[in-house]
């Protein structure tokens, strides 16, 4: 199955479809080969041998697409189903290049389509990466950042409150997590070369809007005036190019990534999946499972996006509605990112840098510098808030029974019995109505990790401030601003790297968190939780500035060793009386034009017993010169898997393919390949296969 026959459909694909941005003058990025190199091409000027070392990696990090619990809305009926488009990790190791042409100082920076990074995952990263590379790849340099989606699986975390909806620990999707990043990192590891970085900026309206204006309104004015329109649309690309060609891209933007619906069953990389998806794939022509790298790998990272939503009414999106709503927004910032291209980049030269420390916010004292009070200030023990559990009412609401800001109930008990017996916890939490004293419980069972890291990593001019969790614009400008007046850097160069390493939940101002809404409700380490990171953030600045060296703190606890797991086990695999694995149950249609659907129905097995991670579940494939050839599989977004179980051990599995409107005239078929458990012994792989039908003209 040659990668090159599979570009060459979709690169005809992408041509009819008018999908002609991303720099690249004709349909894909070997066009750069034989034209000359302009600000089309994303070429800046004065393009050299390569001021830097940078490889690029990626890596297929799909978990259980069946039977697991779905990460985000915290929605116990949200168990998945099948799958829309494979989750990915994307890895770029970028080092210093010394006068000899070696790499000096590095770091890897990692966007995983993924809802969050836990410790859990952080960790074995970690370890893995020391057993492979020595201390090459470490805690200080190694920033692993989630895009957030709510459509993907979870059981990854070792913290209880995350595995409620999932039965617990699944270490099937945490060993898939775990081996997709550092495949990832191992690749571009490898694929280091001398490269050219540069980066530029652009705004992006209609892909974001601020769903907690109300508390956004209370900040200061200076807050306000930098966003007059309460969301930030600051769209921040850094580009990689080798020899004036590009070949990498990492984009910052601040959205959720909840434009797929909590009514959704398919695991999906939602909105920032679609828009690398798109680049490399639709435009680029990349075929993942060639066994080669792309040739333009692309990230699509999360920053300050804890209030801003991706749903321009405020209403939670809608299935199936919400498919075509997450391709929308994926292709608007992949637009706005393109878009950049067309004009020259700022050229980044001066080295790389990172520092990291570990701290444990349930007792941080807080310094009047930081305050704004001109107070001294101490977190506290973390505490859920009643409107953490109301849930975003404008994404997915949660819980039944509780709202964003007054909770009576909730506020009764916490003032006049919480607060009262503990002064110490109502002078960090309040107002906040407490409806969980998590840290109480934390004492009898990991729920929720209080050690956290804090990171700054610097590429050049450009500063990322590594945070484990969901931080509001407005907490993001705080942050920023803080590294910017330490380091002396233009705030624009500045960005708040979130979902970073660890899960903290959310981050807001001490303005927002007053008025306790979702993201208040949900800043569990009190009123003074930013500007006790914003402490940590001074001090990295100040010891990356002075070139020092600063201990790591105390690292968070390994809880590997005994992970609460509720799961059943996969016991049999067995098709129904007269029927075959594999065999076809509904056959598709003799022919379809594009735009419509083609469906067929498989007596299937059970998904987990081989997640095909690296490989495919489907494959939809065309006759040509005498063999059938590959144009799309389950990492597509035109094509999507669907399981169901048939009584007790069988299971049927449905397989769709849209036809897209660039689909070559021909013979098609549909493949599905699967993996039966018998009673004894290991999984056996089986296929089933179509009959032909014709895509027509």
């Amino acid at each position: 199955m040659p990668g090159s026959s599979r570009r060459g459909v979709l690169r005809t694909a992408a041509a009819a479809a008018g999908l002609g941005l991303a720099g690249l003058p004709r349909t894909a990025a070997h066009a750069a080969e034989d034209a000359p190199a302009s600000a089309a091409s994303g070429r800046t000027d004065g393009a050299g041998a390569g001021s830097y070392l940078v490889g690029r990696g990626i890596a297929d990090a799909t978990g259980e697409v069946t039977e697991v619990g779905m990460m985000g809305y915290g929605r116990t009926d949200q168990q998945a189903r099948g799958l829309h488009n494979r989750l990915r990790a994307r890895a770029f190791v970028i080092a210093d290049r010394t006068p000899d042409g070696s790499a000096g100082e590095r770091v890897a920076l990692v966007v995983v389509d993924s809802p969050m990074i836990f410790s859990s995952v952080h960790q074995a990263v970690l370890r893995a990466l020391e057993e492979r590379y020595g201390g090459l790849y470490n805690a200080r340099n190694t920033m692993i950042t989630a895009t957030h989606t709510h459509a993907g699986p979870g059981g990854y975390s070792h913290h209880l409150l995350y595995n409620i909806t999932t039965l617990g620990f699944h270490a099937k999707t945490f060993d898939a997590v775990v081996h997709g990043i550092t495949e990832a990192v191992g690749r571009a590891h490898a694929d280091l070369a001398p490269s050219e970085l540069s980066f530029s900026r652009g705004e992006l309206h209609g892909a974001s809007v601020n769903r907690s204006r109300a508390a956004f309104e209370r900040n200061p004015a200076d807050v306000k005036a930098h966003f007059p329109d309460a969301i930030d649309p600051l769209t921040t690309l850094l580009r990689i190019e080798r020899q004036g060609r590009l070949v990498g891209a990492v984009n910052w933007f601040a959205t959720h990534c909840t434009s797929m619906s909590g009514d959704n069953r398919l695991i999906s990389a939602d909105n920032k999946g679609y828009a690398a998806y798109h680049w490399e794939r639709e435009v680029a022509g990349a075929d993942y499972l060639a066994g080669t790298a792309p040739e333009v790998i692309t990230a699509f990272a999360q920053t300050n996006a804890g209030d801003m939503s991706p749903n321009p009414d405020l209403e939670p999106p809608t299935t199936p509605e919400d498919f075509e709503s997450t391709r929308a927004n994926g292709l608007r910032q992949y637009e706005a990112a393109a878009r950049q291209l067309d004009r020259p980049g700022t050229r980044l030269s001066g080295g790389v840098d990172s520092r990291l420390v570990y701290v444990d916010l349930s007792e941080v004292t807080v310094e009047p510098e930081f305050t704004g009070d001109g107070r001294v200030h101490r977190t506290a023990k973390p505490a859920v808030g009643a409107a953490m559990a109301a849930g975003s009412t404008e994404d997915g609401p949660a819980f039944p029974g509780f709202s964003e800001g007054e909770n009576p109930f909730w506020d009764a008990i916490s003032h006049s019995v919480i607060y009262t017996v503990s002064p110490e916890l109502r002078d960090a939490h309040a107002p906040k109505a407490i409806a969980v004293p998590i840290g109480e419980m934390n004492r009898i069972y990991p729920w929720v990790q209080e050690t956290v890291p804090v990171q700054l990593v610097r590429i050049g001019r450009l500063y990322l401030i590594g945070v484990p969790g969901e931080v509001t614009i407005a907490a993001g400008l705080r942050l920023r601003r803080t590294v910017a007046q330490v380091t002396g850097a233009d705030l624009d160069d500045v960005l708040v790297a979130g979902y970073a390493n660890s899960y903290f939940h959310y981050l807001t101002t001490p303005e927002e968190y007053d008025a306790q809404h979702y993201e208040g409700g949900s800043t569990l380490f009190g009123r003074w939780q930013l500007p006790a990171v914003q402490q940590v953030s001074a001090e990295l600045a100040r010891a990356m500035r002075e070139g020092r060296a600063l201990p790591t703190g105390p690292e968070p606890p390994d809880l590997s060793a005994a992970p609460l797991a509720l799961q059943p086990p996969i016991v049999l695999d067995a098709p129904r009386i007269g029927r075959s694995f594999g065999d076809v149950l509904s056959q598709p249609r003799e022919g379809y034009r594009a735009g419509e659907r083609v469906s067929a129905v498989f007596a299937g097995a059970h998904p987990g017993n081989d997640l095909h991670r690296g490989s495919t579940y489907l494959r939809v494939e065309r006759y040509e010169d005498g063999a059938w050839r590959t144009v799309a599989d389950d990492g597509d977004w035109s094509t999507a898997f669907r399981w169901e179980r048939d009584g007790i051990a069988a299971s049927k599995v449905t397989v769709t393919w849209d036809v897209p409107s660039g689909a070559v005239p021909g013979r098609y078929r549909v493949r599905y390949h699967g993996d039966a458990k018998p009673l004894v012994g290991g999984a056996r792989s089986f296929s089933g296969t179509t009959r032909a039908f014709a895509v027509l003209a």
